[in-house]
């Protein structure tokens, strides 16, 4: 009855707050560091003054007489974090045009304006559970087909035995209840101004016969035959087939759904006796089949979720009225309350619930923490992903408790540090906040946290006190899971305490330990380095705990903030990695260039020849120039602070051991990878077994098989020319080839967009180029090759659509796609977002690109090699995938080909699997079959090409990537 209480009023307190929020609010003092927020009322009440009875029934305020300040200390005048009076303290400022402070017996409250609507992660699973199920109903249909078909037998067999009165009676009855049940609840909604929930669920209702209208399409046309007869069936008095899916059921369900009839317990039962009652009616009367009335539940229940999320369900997170209603109920007598907001950006993973400072008629202030369900399941989706990426003993607690679970735990964690000795808050009162929240009631501690510190401020003491927190809790193998600046709050006094204990943990294993250790490691050297935070943790821990913690001081045993920071920390120094080696660079130019100009003044008499030893002398500028760029490198490298952390504990216990400890059980591309060659190889398995592959080979031209094989030998000549066309130095072609080969090693264990970049660049790198420049290099051969790739695309696209045809129009294809490029360029340069996103990426790719351009640019030769060396890429591969073609006795045309080829290409090169292994041959095959060639064809063909171009060149390519790495060529 509680939930349905608390549901009913859901509208007229979002409508409410909706109008409160133009209202004029009167804001209060905030503490030091806070940010004033705006005043929320309860429809009904105004923001100034609301009028409350006190715990004695008087109404009054005792103590003071007046209105607490809550972010006054008593005594003090001066507001410190979170604190509030308690005592003597000073009234709220009023908004102008109002009293000067509330009057006796009301209570403040200050908060900012909760959100309309809110999208509930819970949701989002059933939407995705939904389209789980109506897949499974699908697949068991198609492939099941002597189960559907006993199935309907039995059931008509039963139905030809129900007396046809009830028959008659069932079906006009659920056909009037089916329609009166709805718009009965619509009403009721209609009456109490929950208006939101119908405007849902008629959305709802719109969206789910679109999609029974689509799948009833589906399946009278292009269906597989099983599914069609699991689905439909003569209709009674031969009237044709029966609907696959019932237009008038499923958008009553998604509609129910989406407004929460079923959760009702009066509209509930109601619900489900008309929805029986109807399925009885249609399957007795032969009007549906049991697949059909599953998937129509399914469409309508999927659909229902995924609207609600999409849109967002109405917001009924309880306010501070509520907050201060269950202080009351537990005994208390609030004055104010203020919402206290986190100093920083809450982390996308945190769960932390509503912190209120509560101020009492006659008591110290309580600090006041409200946990609801849509705050809880904040950050669901990223503890779920860590619970199943990282080995079992080291994740959190599950991906999401209930309330009272999550109450259960956080008061148990707050009840075992304290018996443990540790400084944390003291936990006084719970209480639940209604069906969706709860609350806990701290003691006020008031104080800053860590982070809010200036670095003067945190001194060795502070420190220590810090670890002396830590080693109490790690005495009672109590574990506190999340030990970053936002846990650890410093008193007046001095002290610290640790908070956020909700994700700790007890009777914690010896690996969650020593993450704790490592964490705080890594929190403290963030701010004082890793010199102070290591000392303060050798004096209060000693050094065997602290070298215990060493295997477990990596990214991914640390906490989702601690990560972006030390990610932060990385580009900055990437970033003074680069200045340094171009400074240096310009240094050694500068020198070089005053060195000529000395010598030409000098030996201005002597012979002005070429001669062998000024070549030598050239290449030994060369050299030197090289070696202060490394050398420059060299004492501009700086260890990360991990790194530097383990070597201030291997200074003390040299022999700790330092091998990571291996916490990740799958890693997202191992993921992608994995999913992606099933995906490849259930598409392979279901060619193979419908082609004769035996048949194909023994039938096969071998003469077209050694053009197709020289094909793929020329291409890597044609590569080495793409290259090094774009690289103004000198390179040697026989070494470029060589890399290039190399090349297909890498593309085995690295996406072929990415290995090839980096083993380039590390090539030229290697040749003496500088690293700056090596990339801009690679980059203009890279952008080269992309408009190439565009231009040769839409050049052999319009040639094969104008063909077969007697005018040079081109193909509807062609025209499609041309006009699709058309729109998004558009879309990319009308919305702000997507057009700074794409500006700043361009403009970076071209900083370094174009000046390498100009440099290529004054070398005609060079230019000319490296478009001829790209164009030829192309021609290489064509020839090569041609030949595969004819050797199976296919024939298309040249154009045909080098369409397929440059679609399949692209998909590879954007495909996350190793080579674009899955991607390639999916898009190449069904090129081929598209462009009209048979698939007995197409799938050996494609087959032999990816041997050519991809799997044979693997054994050279090692060779050539040991030749290259034993010679310092890369």
């Amino acid at each position: 009855m509680i939930r349905d209480q608390e549901e009913e009023t859901a509208g007229e307190q979002q409508q409410g707050a909706e109008r409160a929020g133009a209202a004029d609010r009167a804001p209060g003092a905030l503490p030091a560091g806070s940010e004033a927020l705006p005043a929320v009322s309860t429809p009904g009440e105004s923001t100034s003054a609301r009028s409350t009875s006190g715990r004695n029934g008087s109404g009054k305020a005792t103590g003071s007489g007046k209105a607490a300040d809550s972010g006054k200390t008593a005594g003090s005048g001066k507001a410190t974090g979170s604190e509030a009076a308690a005592g003597s303290q000073k009234a709220a400022p009023a908004a102008p045009g109002r009293t000067s402070g509330p009057k006796p017996g009301t209570v403040l409250v200050d908060e900012p304006l909760l959100a309309a609507r809110v999208h509930r992660p819970a949701d989002l699973m059933r939407f995705l559970f939904g389209l789980l199920g109506i897949a499974v109903v699908l697949a068991i249909a198609g492939f099941a087909h002597a189960t559907t078909t006993g199935l309907e037998t039995d059931i008509s067999k039963g139905a030809d035995h129900a007396p046809d009165a009830l028959s008659s009676f069932a079906g006009l009855t659920a056909s009037i209840a089916v329609l009166i049940v709805p718009v009965a609840f619509a009403i009721e909604r209609l009456v109490k101004r929950d208006g939101l929930r119908i405007a849902d669920g008629v959305l709802a209702a719109v969206l789910a016969h679109g999609t029974a209208l689509a799948t009833d399409l589906w399946v009278t046309s292009s269906a597989p035959n099983p599914i069609q007869e699991a689905l439909t069936h003569n209709a009674p008095g031969g009237t044709g087939l029966t609907d696959p899916v019932h237009g008038y059921l499923a958008p009553v369900i998604a509609y129910v759904t989406a407004v929460g009839m079923a959760r009702r317990p009066r509209w509930r039962v109601a619900l489900w006796f008309v929805l029986l009652l109807d399925a009885f009616a249609v399957l007795v009367g032969g009007y549906t089949t049991p697949f059909s009335i599953a998937v129509t539940v399914l469409i309508g229940w999927t659909v229902a979720y995924g609207t609600v999320y999409a849109v967002g369900s109405p917001n009924v997170r309880p306010t501070g009225q509520h907050l201060l209603a269950g202080l009351r109920r537990v005994g208390f007598a609030p004055l104010t309350a203020r919402r206290v907001e986190p100093a920083g950006p809450e982390p996308a993973d945190s769960d932390r619930g509503r912190a209120y400072l509560v101020t009492l008629e006659d008591g110290p202030p309580l600090d006041v923490t409200v946990v609801d369900r849509e705050q809880q399941a904040h950050g669901f989706f990223y503890r779920l992903w860590r619970r199943l990426a990282l080995v079992g003993g080291i994740t959190q607690r599950r991906s999401l408790l209930s309330l009272r679970q999550a109450l259960e735990q956080e008061a148990l964690l707050a009840y075992a540090a304290i018996a443990a000795g540790a400084n944390a808050p003291k936990l006084i009162a719970t209480s639940e906040l209604g069906p969706d929240a709860v609350m806990l009631v701290y003691e006020h501690i008031g104080g800053r946290r860590f982070d809010a510190l200036d670095d003067e401020e945190i001194t060795d003491e502070l420190l220590r006190e810090a670890w002396t927190q830590v080693r109490a809790l790690q005495s009672r193998r109590i574990a506190h899971r999340r030990l970053v600046g936002d846990s650890l709050l410093v008193d007046d006094g001095r002290r610290v305490f640790l908070t956020e204990l909700r994700g700790g943990e007890i009777a914690a294993g010896d690996i969650v330990l020593r993450m704790d250790i490592a964490q705080m490691l890594t929190t403290l050297a963030l701010r004082v380095g890793p010199e102070r935070a290591v000392a303060s943790a050798l004096a209060v821990l000693g050094p065997d705990s602290v070298a215990d913690s060493l295997p477990l001081l990596q990214p991914i045993a640390l906490s989702r903030d601690t990560r972006a920071q030390l990610k932060a920390l990385a580009r900055a120094r990437a970033q003074r990695e680069r200045d340094a080696v171009l400074a240096a660079a310009d240094a050694e130019k500068e020198a070089r260039v005053a060195e000529r100009a000395h010598g030409a003044d000098s030996g201005r008499h002597g012979a002005t020849e070429v001669t062998a030893e000024s070549k030598s002398a050239s290449k030994a500028e060369r050299k030197a120039e090289k070696r202060a760029i490394e050398d420059a490198l060299e004492e501009a490298r700086e260890e990360d602070l991990l790194a530097r952390i383990r070597q201030q504990v291997l200074l003390i216990r040299p022999q700790a051991p330092v091998e990571p400890v291996r916490l990740e059980r799958i890693k997202p591309r191992t993921l992608i990878t994995v999913i992606a060659g099933a995906f490849a190889a259930y598409f392979l398995l279901s060619q193979l077994s419908s082609v004769p592959i035996g048949d194909a080979i023994a039938n096969a031209d071998w003469r077209w098989a050694v053009v197709a094989v020289l094909g793929s030998a020329a291409s890597y000549v044609a590569a080495a020319c793409a290259l090094a066309g774009f690289v103004p130095e000198r390179l040697s072609l026989v070494r470029t080839v060589l890399a290039q080969v190399a090349g297909s090693f890498v593309k085995l264990v690295a996406p072929a967009a990415v290995g090839g970049v980096a083993l380039n660049t590390r090539y030229l790198q290697k040749a003496g180029v500088r690293p700056g420049l090596a990339v801009a290099s690679v980059g203009a051969s890279q952008l080269v090759g992309l408009g190439a790739h565009v231009m040769l695309l839409m050049t052999f696209g319009f040639i094969t659509g104008t063909e077969k045809t007697p005018s040079l129009s081109p193909s509807r294809t062609v025209m499609a796609g041309l006009l699709t490029a058309g729109v998004l360029v558009l879309v990319v340069t009308a919305v702000p977002a997507l057009r700074k996103f794409v500006s700043t990426r361009v403009r970076a790719l071209f900083a370094g690109v174009v000046p390498r351009m100009l440099d290529v640019l004054q070398r005609p030769a060079k230019l000319l090699t490296g478009i001829g060396g790209t164009l030829m890429l192309t021609v290489t591969f064509v020839v090569c995938l041609d030949g595969c073609v004819r050797a199976f006795g296919g024939h298309l045309s040249y154009a045909a080909i080098a369409v397929v080829f440059l679609a399949g290409n692209a998909l590879g090169s954007a495909a996350p699997t190793p080579g674009g292994v899955g991607a390639v041959e999916l898009a190449l095959t069904g090129g081929l079959i598209a462009a009209g060639l048979p698939k007995e064809v197409a799938t050996p063909a494609v087959l032999f090409f990816r041997l050519l171009t991809f799997w044979l060149p693997v054994l050279p390519g090692w060779i050539s990537f040991t030749h290259l790495t034993r010679k310092g060529e890369l």
